[in-house]
């Protein structure tokens, strides 16, 4: 049985930095929590109507917020300027 990997660019630029990080995955979905500067921050990816999209905390430490689109490059660009 094939396993997909989802959030794989999110976690290699993970591992790229040098930061750990916990994957699971869940229905066919990634979720990825991990620990910078002693803030912890999640990525939840959902399905929702039959598009895909990741919520997050990235942007605001204590709030949630939902990214839509190429949400996996938006994540990125958003931890490059940390």
């Amino acid at each position: 049985m094939e396993e997909r990997q989802y959030l794989s660019r999110v976690r290699a630029f993970l591992e790229e930095k040098g930061w750990e990080y916990e994957y699971t995955e869940e229905d066919g979905l990634g979720s990825v929590d991990f620990s910078y500067r002693g803030v912890p921050y999640h990525i939840w990816e959902f399905e929702e109507n039959g598009e895909r999209g990741a919520e997050t905390n990235l942007y605001h430490g204590g709030r949630q917020q939902e990214v839509l689109g190429d949400y996996e490059e938006e994540l990125i660009r958003e931890m490059k300027r940390w």
